[in-house]
């Protein structure tokens, strides 16, 4: 693959229609699920608007077009009295995969954390089947440690 020009920013509100369709694109490709406009939307737009939510971090084209992106919502650990960041909507359009925007947004949270401090760990979710992003994770030095149990209402 050719070397793609990409920069990082920390999202902002006129990004909400790009988080918004890739949220969805991400929940089609990986679960098969339909995310409906009114649930997602606001939910997207929330976390833009309300830091304490989830911060979302954007690859942008030279034109500034949101080429992947990757939120992070915080977990308070009383075992290890600090934080994890928990990487959560990850997504990069397939025509620009394998491109290193996801390390590099992967890396962007590693030291987005360190300089923030009182963060002890990085976690994430990982569908079970999907080898490719496990083999990506664990390339950038992630490893599994649980699996994780849900009890939806």
């Amino acid at each position: 693959m050719a070397a793609e020009s990409f920069s990082l920013r920390a999202a902002r509100a006129d990004d909400a229609d790009a988080l918004i369709a890739f949220n969805q694109a991400l929940a089609m490709e990986t679960e098969l699920r339909v995310l409906d406009d009114a649930v997602v939307g606001p939910g997207v737009r929330l976390a833009l608007q309300d830091p304490s939510l989830g911060r979302y971090f954007v690859a942008v084209d030279p034109q500034d077009r949101v080429i992947g992106q990757i939120m992070i919502t915080t977990e308070w650990s009383d075992w290890r009295c600090g934080h994890f960041y928990w990487i959560q909507s990850v997504y990069v359009p397939p025509t620009h995969r394998r491109r290193g925007i996801y390390g590099a947004l992967h890396q962007h949270v590693v030291d987005d954390a360190r300089a923030r401090g009182g963060v002890v760990g990085i976690r994430l979710y990982v569908e079970p089947d999907n080898e490719r992003a496990k083999k990506t994770y664990e390339s950038l030095g992630m490893s599994k440690t649980y699996d994780v149990m849900e009890h939806p209402l």
